[in-house]
């Protein structure tokens, strides 16, 4: 999907305004009212940033971005509110936006804020590509693979592995460089980076 900008403010002059900006500007544009109408047309493949009011009817800025994390964590959130609220602007910043702009903002201020916003969005897609690639990868380990894999992100030597799995160290050494094989790995410091990004030490703690 080509990325648009989500624009969601409750004040229609000011909505279709900005919209008429980046349109002009070569953006692709979205408008909406409210964060809850933002919420029954999501569909879970958007691609792009929201520019967000603070208040909003029904959910507040806030609550829909809290909601986000998890229906849209891939999209960057720029705040455009017309009330400077320096509590919410931390809040926000804390809960992941990517700014935090007042009205009225000037046209190159608010395009560099998109244009990183879009930046930001295009580094998490590949980097949740990488990540979905990894978890295929790691879902092809064989169970003993898996095993070994789980042991050795978790600091345990060769021969801590082998007493654990009831089998010989030179069989532990032979399924870790098969596990680093599939992996891609080169080293023991990208088995754990792996590890790390795909959330399997966190599982593990």
């Amino acid at each position: 999907m080509e990325p648009t900008v989500y624009i969601i403010d409750d004040d229609q002059s000011f909505r279709t305004a900005i919209g008429r900006l980046l349109s002009a500007s070569g953006y692709r544009v979205a408008l909406y009212e409210s964060g809850n109408q933002f919420l029954e047309q999501l569909s879970g493949s958007e691609a792009g940033c929201i520019l967000l009011d603070l208040d909003l009817p029904g959910l507040s800025g806030l609550e829909l971005q809290n909601r986000l994390l998890d229906k849209a964590p891939l999209l960057p959130i720029v705040y455009l509110s017309g009330r400077g609220n320096i509590r919410a602007s931390v809040l926000a910043m804390k809960a992941g936006a990517e700014d935090f702009l007042e009205k009225p903002a000037s046209a190159s201020v608010l395009l560099e804020a998109i244009d990183r916003a879009l930046a930001q969005y295009e580094r998490r897609r590949l980097e949740h590509e990488r990540v979905d690639t990894l978890n295929a990868l790691i879902a092809a380990l064989t169970p003993r693979e898996a095993e070994v894999f789980a042991l050795v992100v978790r600091g345990h030597l060769n021969k801590q592995i082998a007493y654990t799995l009831g089998t010989s160290e030179r069989t532990v050494k032979a399924h870790r460089h098969r596990v680093m094989e599939k992996l891609g790995a080169r080293s023991l410091a990208e088995v754990v980076s792996i590890a790390e990004r795909t959330g399997i030490l966190d599982h593990q703690a």
